[in-house]
């Protein structure tokens, strides 16, 4: 049976042959998602529940980001991560939202996120629709997704470091909580038809949903990256992404 890393690993690889500007982001997230998913692979099968275990992974990890980038990634980990008490203390601050530059951010955060994939896939969610944060971690979403429903479409938040899915309403904001429709406006590009930004004029972030009912062979943290030219146009506008994606766009 195909796994999800698999699918995530798959599109990738199609996007990036027709996405020439964001072509090399997809090469890098397709070459993350094959070590995360062997990460998860592990993890999965020893039933790890402390966040700490992933820390035995940071001399492939750094030989890959080394060999990868990005830069920045590569300086953080060459100047703050010479031992284990350094590695730990950054998994830590990660896990427990803590704010971080944004090399640390994304070396945490590819560790961390298999790990916490395989935790959640074990453990009960209990969903809140008013919670703009995960259910299950606490982390802010990265995406949003629109699967279709009688006449209309349901949304989901997609968690940005668990990938747990939890259902959210349409019309509210999940960092400020607006909910009037004029103040919640949406814009959609021709190039990517199925991925909307959806943009708050009260607190002024954005995040962008992918609507399966548009594009069924999407796969919603695949596009959402994918979609990087959309990011541009809405920070030109002044508009915040209410969460960076694993990549830190």
């Amino acid at each position: 049976m195909t796994s999800v890393w698999d699918r995530r690993i798959a599109r990738a690889s199609e996007l990036a042959k027709s996405l020439v500007a964001a072509t090399d982001l997809l090469d890098l997230y397709g070459k993350l998602a094959t070590f995360q998913k062997s990460i998860f692979e592990d993890l999965r099968a020893t039933h790890e529940t402390d966040p700490m275990a992933v820390a035995q992974y940071f001399p492939r990890w750094l030989v890959l980001v080394e060999r990868c980038g990005p830069p920045v990634a590569a300086k953080y980990a060459r100047d703050h991560l010479r031992n284990e008490a350094e590695r730990e203390s950054l998994l830590l601050a990660h896990w427990s939202h803590l704010s971080l530059d944004d090399g640390a951010r994304f070396l945490a955060r590819v560790l961390l996120q298999p790990f916490a994939e395989a935790l959640a896939a074990r453990g009960n969610v209990t969903p809140n629709p008013a919670s703009g944060s995960c259910p299950f971690c606490g982390a802010r979403p990265v995406a949003a997704v629109l699967r279709g429903e009688g006449d209309g479409a349901k949304r989901s938040l997609v968690c940005s470091l668990c990938a747990t899915e939890w259902e959210f309403r349409r019309i509210l904001c999940p960092h400020c909580g607006e909910q009037h429709k004029d103040q919640l406006p949406v814009y959609v590009a021709g190039e990517f038809d199925y991925v909307r930004v959806e943009a708050c004029d009260a607190c002024r972030t954005y995040l962008k949903s992918i609507d399966l009912s548009r594009n069924g062979l999407a796969v919603p943290t695949v596009d959402e990256l994918a979609s990087v030219a959309l990011n541009v146009w809405a920070e030109e506008h002044g508009y915040a992404k209410l969460e960076p994606n694993l990549l830190g766009l």
